[in-house]
Formats: structure tokens, C-alpha cells, sequence
């Protein structure tokens, strides 16, 4: 990810605002937090808070306690602790803010979750990590030809090395239960390297992954949303929208999770609105829904013998005619309540010219202007030659 004014090269450097990630975000990276209390000092006699968070490949983050009180800070490259060995990360939080990240995660300042961290990374380290993250596509290339060889049910959608190179971890999706011992061993005496596999949902792959959504933007998944809450095609009838699959899911294949972001907003308008399946008594027939519009507060209704004509009422009146019904009394007719839309009028005969305040056929008129003159040059040049 970038920032709005600049896009990134190879190596993940911005080329267009030459700030090389220290810009007002602090970086040009995934899930990026902005660390609004870094020109604030601590008061007197406070210590500072010794766990930071640090950052990993596609936006993973854990958080780690700098139990030798290291000069660390945000961006530094450091070699923290795993099971086996060590893994390579990035600073990307320190100080109380970390303390709230901890809070939303519910994550204990004890737990076993928070690693130690062993060092700042050498040179030598950041090498090898390079080196490793430089094999992942091809180890993922050849994992999935024996994968499909084995003939596996599962999707291998991302590989990621462990920062000494030893350990790599394979993101998976699959419909079913796999029984992958197999394959564990042949990419382990393949590769020489420990495997761990991890089956991770269709939204987290596509989180992984990243895209461009239908909006035109990078998914929200792969940008700044962490907490995936359940969609439900309830949202899009709360919102009016049609049930068609294609148009309501995202690249993952689940509906897009942005049916949530305005999901409120709507269920708060509808409180003072019927239910749509109550039908209007009215002496001249029956009256059914045919559609509304939430936030002017409009309802379109219909005779059920008479469906083409369409009558407009305010969530008022049905209200009203819904009470009367209630005391099981008909109400005259719709049109008694119909309420009109005032409609701009279009049938002005008057046109204003809007090319330049000049007619479209102006070239046209100034061609036929010359001929004329050539005509009656020509004309003039006869008579005085006879």
C-alpha cells in the first residue's frame, strides 16, 4: 500500500512523494497506525511502556517486550523470538498506544502472546531474510504442483518464510477437512525446511492477497479492516438493494463487508416505518406494497386489482389507514391520502445554445457564405470580360 500522492517500487520504497516511508503516516505499509503521541513526552517520573508491536509479512502483527530496554524505534528491523529460532520483523508502534492496540485485541500485558525480542537485526540477518522472502513464490509454485499431484482438496494461497529461513507457514482455504500428513513431509524433505500449515477463511485469504474492489479502491480487508463481522443478506433487504449474487459479493466470494458500514444508519430510519407485508383496507379493494423510499419517508402503493397504477403516501398516512384497519374499518381510497411529487417541469419551449452561443451548423453557414462570394466574383469577371 501507498500513500494517495505516491506508489511504492520493488522494494516497497514510495517513489512519487521521495519521503522513502517516513511520511505523515509514519509509513507506506499495511494497517499502518498512526502514532499521534509520538511528539508528547511521558510525565516525570514515568517509564516508558516496554512492549512494542511489530509488523510482518501481509499486515500480521504481534506484539513483543523489549525486556533488555533496546534503543528501538519505529521502522527499525529487529530479530524477536519463535518457536523455532527467530523471526525477523518491523517496528511499527511503541509507547502507550500500545497499551490501547492491547486493550481492542484483549491481549494481557503477561501473556503468552507477547514474545521476547532478542536484538536489533544485523546485517546478516536482514540477508538472509531477504534471500528467504525472495523464494516464496517459487516455493509457492512448486508446492501447489505437488499439492495437485497428491490430488489434495485445498487451495494454497500464500507462503511465508520464517525470518532465519528454517520454518515456513502455508495459508490455505479448503471446503472440507484435509489430511495433509503427507504433504507435510514431502515439502519438508523437499524444501529441507519445517513446515506448518494454517487454514484461514476466504475473507483472510483475500485479505492476504489484496485487490481492488468494485468501488475502485484497495479492498478495506487488505487496507484497514481487522475485525471481519458476519454479513448477512438481511443487510442488503434492510438497505433496499437487489439479491443478486454477483453484484453483492466481493472478490472473496462472501458479501462485501461495506453492507455493514451504513447497515445502522438505516435500521434507525426504518423504526417508525410498517412492515411492508401489511396490506391497506380501503373500500375500494385492498391495497399492497409495491416499494419505499427509506429516507424521504415515502411509500408506493398499489390496488391489488388494479397493480399499474401506483399511489404515493408518507409513512404518516399509511400509518394512519393502518390504525383504522386496526378498528377494522376501510378507509375511502388511497387517493384521499395520495400525496404529490412536485416534479420540475421540462416542457420549456425556450432553448439556450450552449456550443460556444453558436449554432452547430456554423461551419456549414460560413462555407455556403464563400461559395456565394466565389460565385459572384466569378459572375463579375464574366461581364467585364464580355
Amino acid at each position: 500500500m501507498s500513500c494517495n500522492n505516491c506508489s511504492t517500487d520493488a522494494s516497497g520504497i514510495p517513489k512519487g512523494c521521495k519521503s522513502n516511508g517516513s511520511c505523515g503516516t509514519g509509513s507506506c505499509d499495511k494497517l499502518t497506525v498512526f502514532d499521534w503521541l509520538s511528539n508528547m513526552s511521558l510525565p516525570t517520573g514515568q517509564s516508558k511502556f516496554d512492549i512494542v508491536e511489530a509488523r510482518f509479512k501481509n499486515g500480521r502483527k504481534h506484539f513483543l517486550k523489549n525486556a533488555k530496554n533496546l534503543p528501538i524505534s519505529i521502522g527499525d528491523v529487529i530479530a524477536v523470538e519463535s518457536s523455532p529460532g527467530h523471526d525477523i520483523g518491523t517496528i511499527s508502534l511503541t509507547g502507550e498506544l500500545v497499551k490501547i492496540q492491547m486493550r481492542k485485541k484483549n491481549v494481557g500485558f503477561d501473556s503468552e502472546e507477547v514474545k521476547q525480542i532478542y536484538r536489533k537485526a544485523s546485517q546478516k540477518d536482514i540477508d538472509v531474510w531477504t534471500a528467504s522472502r525472495d523464494n516464496e513464490q517459487e516455493l509457492q509454485r512448486k508446492s501447489r504442483l505437488i499439492i495437485s499431484r497428491l490430488g489434495l482438496q485445498m487451495k494454497l494461497s500464500d507462503v511465508e518464510y520464517q525470518g532465519d529461513g528454517n520454518k515456513a507457514t502455508f495459508y490455505y482455504t479448503a471446503e472440507g477437512r484435509v489430511d495433509f500428513r503427507l504433504l507435510i513431509k514431502e515439502l519438508a524433505s523437499t524444501f529441507r525446511i519445517r513446515v506448518e500449515m494454517k487454514q484461514v477463511g476466504l475473507r483472510q485469504e483475500a485479505a492476504r492477497l489484496g485487490g481492488i474492489g468494485s468501488c475502485g479502491r484497495e479492498l478495506c480487508c487488505s487496507t484497514w479492516l481487522t475485525d471481519f463481522r458476519s454479513v448477512s443478506t438481511s443487510s442488503a433487504r434492510y438497505q433496499q438493494l437487489s439479491l443478486n449474487p454477483q453484484k453483492l459479493a466481493g472478490q472473496c466470494g462472501k458479501l462485501k463487508c461495506c453492507l455493514n458500514y451504513e447497515l445502522d444508519s438505516y435500521i434507525d430510519a426504518l423504526k417508525g416505518f410498517p412492515k411492508t407485508d401489511t396490506w391497506l383496507q380501503t373500500e375500494k379493494g385492498a391495497a399492497v406494497f409495491q416499494k419505499m423510499d427509506i429516507f424521504k419517508g415515502l411509500f408506493w402503493y398499489a390496488y391489488k386489482d388494479n397493480p399499474i397504477h401506483w399511489v404515493i403516501l408518507k409513512v404518516d398516512q399509511v400509518n394512519e389507514i393502518i390504525e383504522i384497519n386496526k378498528q377494522k374499518k376501510k378507509v375511502e381510497s388511497l387517493e384521499s391520502f395520495a400525496f404529490e411529487l412536485n416534479f420540475e417541469s421540462h416542457n420549456d419551449a425556450s432553448f439556450t445554445d450552449v456550443v460556444g452561443q453558436d449554432s452547430l451548423t456554423r461551419f456549414d453557414k460560413n462555407k455556403r457564405r464563400k461559395g456565394r462570394k466565389k460565385r459572384n466574383n466569378r459572375r463579375k469577371n464574366t461581364r467585364k470580360n464580355a
